[in-house]
């Protein structure tokens, strides 16, 4: 049983880290850049939703709708004042620039939503599942969010494969003054992407609020292990990263359950050092053409 719940437990884990991966995939793939205020973006979907919910008393799924709508809108706003004025006259400065709009949020949301962790409560997260009067360990939650995690990864699969939008938003890294020519807009479609870069790690945060305390700085090392996944999948690949996602999960969550967190960290990165020295383009990702 103890292996079954670890299983199920780095399955739901390593869908939260898939889920924000996306989020540095799909920037990637249209604008060249990613958004490292990931971690914090998640953060803003839990405390959103814990505060529309709890502390407003709106019903669960209208707090959700708002808390993601909110998550998407914070997005574009990194777009616009941390990436496109960097991006705009050929600098890197937008590294640092969405490391500290993240940063800002973080600091924000401490000073208004308090520093105490609080839990949020969920139907799903509340009992759990028995077989045969044996109990499992796991809760319904855990088995809704790899499965939440797998669909949107097909849909957004599907979106940049086969529809004209996402191979339009695909086309704009690859030649951008091609792109204007054919009439794509291109600022529009860098500014989704970043908005849906935001909004998976916004659904990322409200799956995982109840199974975990809100508080303002928990999304730093959540921002940090999902960009290490992003990596270890190859970051051109939407099916890649979600993998790379539950790989890490399940390994994390085996490493805690026998040997004990204080290996976990130290484990687990160190076969992310190793599996990218063996394939330095990620496990699923493709080495970049250059033209010369």
């Amino acid at each position: 049983m103890l292996e079954l719940s670890a299983l199920v437990s780095g399955l739901g884990l390593g869908s939260m880290y898939g889920l924000m991966a996306l989020g540095f995939y799909v920037t990637y793939a249209v604008s060249g850049t990613v958004n490292f205020a990931q971690g914090s973006s998640m953060m803003l979907g839990a405390v959103l939703t814990f505060t529309f919910a709890q502390t407003f008393g709106w019903p669960g799924w209208a707090a959700v709708i708002l808390a993601l709508a909110l998550c998407a809108l914070y997005g574009l706003l990194v777009e616009v004042l941390a990436v496109r004025p960097f991006v705009n006259r050929g600098s890197d400065a937008w590294l640092m620039a969405t490391v500290a709009m993240g940063m800002v949020l973080d600091n924000v949301v401490m000073f208004t939503y308090g520093k105490e962790p609080r839990s949020l409560p969920s139907p799903l997260a509340q009992a759990p599942l028995e077989i045969a009067g044996n109990n499992l360990g796991v809760y319904p939650l855990q088995l809704l969010i790899p499965v939440v995690g797998l669909a949107l990864a097909a849909v957004l699969h599907t979106l940049s494969r086969r529809t004209r939008w996402g191979v339009a938003m695909l086309a704009v890294v690859q030649n951008r003054s091609a792109a204007r020519l054919m009439g794509i807009p291109i600022r529009r479609a860098v500014a989704i992407a970043f908005a849906l870069s935001t909004l998976f790690a916004g659904v990322a945060g409200v799956l995982i609020a109840p199974l975990f305390n809100v508080h303002s700085d928990m999304g730093t090392l959540f921002g940090l292990k999902a960009f290490a996944v992003a990596i270890l999948g190859g970051i051109t690949s939407a099916w890649g990263v979600m993998i790379a996602g539950l790989l890490f999960g399940v390994v994390e969550a085996m490493i805690t359950s026998t040997l004990g967190s204080g290996y976990t960290q130290i484990i687990t990165f160190a076969l992310v050092i190793v599996a990218l020295a063996w394939r330095p383009n990620g496990l699923f990702g493709r080495a970049e053409v250059k033209k010369v």
